[in-house]
């Protein structure tokens, strides 16, 4: 009996994706010119494969944290001529497709947390748009940053993702995958914290 497909299956690190991201983030920046909040907008590559050598699965995440956060049909409008469709989640409660999961205790208006994500058609990517005064949007470079400058913890990580991908085996969406991950950040959280407080 074959296994079914592994969405959470990560690569080994790729020199080309930081080349690919920056590419995909000027086609971005140039969709959104003139959208209020676009000249003040923050492009970011984030996630694994923005870390040198962490293993990844092998999709670029990239994000534009702008405000306030443009509709949804305005996003499309501009965003689908480059590649991007909006994503609409393996599930009904996919984490992180139309809102981030509130964490790390922060005391702020619920809309904050808002999101929309898209896929990419043409490149493995996916864009995350979020508040410019999106937490979520702070940890992601954050977290980044610390795993970069800290090569015990990006290997540590790995570790994680590592086995918690073998869990996941075979099932048709990493939504597992991904909210497994959390105890981890909940973990190392106040310790990139300090990192990123440290860098300021």
């Amino acid at each position: 009996m074959t296994d079914n497909p592994n969405p959470a299956a990560l690569a080994p690190y790729d020199p080309a994706w930081p080349l690919m991201a920056v590419e995909q983030l000027a086609l971005v920046r140039g969709a959104l010119a003139g959208l209020p909040g676009a000249d003040t907008a923050q492009l970011d590559h984030i996630g694994s494969t923005s870390v040198p050598g962490l293993a990844a699965k092998p999709f670029l995440d990239l994000q534009v944290r702008i405000l306030p956060l443009p509709e949804e049909a305005e996003l499309i409008d501009r965003l689908e001529p480059i590649g991007y469709q909006r994503a609409p989640g393996a599930r009904p409660d996919s984490p992180g497709v139309h809102r981030d999961i509130p964490r790390g205790g922060e005391d702020v208006p619920p809309e904050v947390w808002q999101k929309r994500l898209f896929v990419c058609a043409d490149v493995p990517a996916i864009l995350h748009v979020r508040r410019l005064d999106s937490p979520w949007g702070r940890y992601t470079v954050a977290f980044r940053d610390w795993l970069r400058a800290n090569p015990d913890q990006r290997d540590r990580y790995a570790r994680v993702k590592t086995a918690l991908a073998e869990e996941n085996r075979g099932k048709a969406d990493y939504d597992d995958y991904t909210l497994a991950k959390t105890a981890f950040f909940d973990e190392v959280q106040d310790a990139f914290a300090a990192f990123s407080a440290s860098a300021d």
